[in-house]
């Protein structure tokens, strides 16, 4: 594929701290959303960290197979931050010192006591014919700069939130009237809970072969998502690109869904619940309140939760749920029969319209035969009902990756059920 005939976008970002693992590479997402919101095609990304050998390579690499290189970091003041001087010898052209940035660079520190230190003044060097982008939030400009034709360099700075706002303000729009480009990308996720990534994938198989919307599957620990993505001249013509795929996946897989992009379970329980008119409590022990957070990390989530019992031990369960200690001596805590009796008694206690109840092994000690790492009980109580739900989630999980689970079946199971009662 010939550069020469595509606007061909790659996203660089440049930190060693990235290639550690010691922050999350944020900026990549991002910025790919963004190209997707302009039509602008996006096939590659790439992390470097702080060498200069290396960016020099990795730049002109980049410079022979596509038209526009988007790269974020190393424009700081310390030695380490070397994206401009490596740009700069990549191309063999020297870096001057712009009258524009040293300017912006100055107003930065107008009200500060302290000099300018000395290191900030290589913030203000560029290519000559280098367009400088104004950072309002920090002491970094940026640039767009051809170094030769038919490629243009966009440089960022690392700081997500200075990033972000030079891209709203100056880069975005630079883009849409400078690049050429045919349309926009419009996605929309579905998201599932209750079923496997791979028995969905199944049930849509023939839609992932899609072009035009394309469909693709993701997966958590708990939840399943299919993003459908449209490209299309306007946002109109993308929906209408978009609406039949959704329509179809819905008829075959729809029992599983609960909620567009970034809409959650708790959230979806929350609005159910809101309709109903009806409050929840809930009462945990290997979750160890969970659960509780989980919901309560939903705005409006007060006029349904009217709160939880954390009952981690036996004795908690006996004295403060009123859970029979015989039932426990005899089925153990992580059965149906103490479940039950814990959905029951935080009902009761908290007087609330519905309850539930998680008790499990979430190991890494403590399973049995019987009862290995990785067994949970669910227990559902509401207006004359009840349900019980045993699962076995796997002993070679984490314990927090089983907590996180225990957490979703339960909501997912609730949400059935009033779904069922309606």
């Amino acid at each position: 594929m010939s550069r020469q005939n595509h606007n061909l976008v790659e996203i660089l970002c440049i930190g060693t701290e990235l290639l550690l693992g010691n922050i999350k590479n944020g900026n990549a997402q991002w910025i790919s959303k963004e190209l997707a919101s302009i039509g602008l095609p996006h096939f590659r990304q790439s992390v470097v960290g702080d060498n200069l050998e290396k960016i020099q390579l990795i730049v002109k690499e980049s410079s022979k197979r596509c038209n526009i290189l988007i790269i974020t970091g190393g424009l700081g003041p310390t030695s380490d931050d070397l994206t401009k001087e490596a740009i700069a010898l990549t191309f063999q052209e020297p870096l001057l010192q712009s009258k524009e940035a040293l300017i912006e660079i100055k107003s930065k520190f107008k009200y500060s006591s302290n000099p300018i230190p000395e290191c900030n003044y290589k913030q203000a060097l560029f290519p000559y014919s280098a367009k400088i982008i104004s950072n309002p939030c920090g002491t970094a400009p940026g640039m767009i700069w051809e170094p030769i034709p038919n490629f243009k360099i966009i440089t960022l700075p690392g700081v997500p939130m200075e990033m972000k706002q030079m891209w709203k303000e100056s880069v975005k729009n630079w883009l849409k009237e400078n690049v050429y480009n045919e349309g926009i990308f419009k996605s929309r996720t579905l998201n599932f809970s209750g079923v496997s990534e791979s028995l969905l994938s199944e049930k849509v198989k023939d839609l992932l072969t899609n072009k035009n919307p394309t469909v693709a599957p993701y997966a958590s620990s708990s939840l399943v998502k299919l993003r459908i993505t449209a490209k299309a001249k306007d946002n109109s013509s993308a929906q209408d690109l978009l609406d039949p795929i959704e329509k179809e996946i819905m008829k075959r897989v729809g029992n599983y869904f609960f909620g567009y992009n970034e809409e959650s379970l708790a959230k979806k329980i929350v609005s159910l619940l809101v309709d109903r008119k009806e409050t929840l409590s809930t009462a945990e022990s290997c979750t160890g309140g969970s659960l509780g957070a989980t919901l309560t990390s939903i705005p409006g989530v007060s006029s349904i939760f009217l709160g939880g019992i954390i009952a981690y031990s036996n004795l908690t369960k006996e004295n403060v749920l009123n859970v029979q200690k015989n039932l426990i001596e005899k089925h153990g805590a992580v059965s149906s029969e103490v479940v039950k009796a814990m959905a029951e008694g935080v009902k009761k206690q908290l007087s609330s319209d519905w309850s539930i109840a998680i008790s499990g092994i979430a190991g890494p000690l403590g399973g049995t035969k019987d009862k290995p790492v990785g067994f949970v009980q669910i227990g559902i109580s509401g207006p004359n009902f009840i349900k019980t739900i045993p699962i076995n989630f796997g002993s070679h999980r984490k314990r927090i990756e089983i907590q996180e689970l225990s957490v979703a079946r339960a909501l997912n199971e609730l949400r059935i059920i009033l779904i069922n009662q309606t």
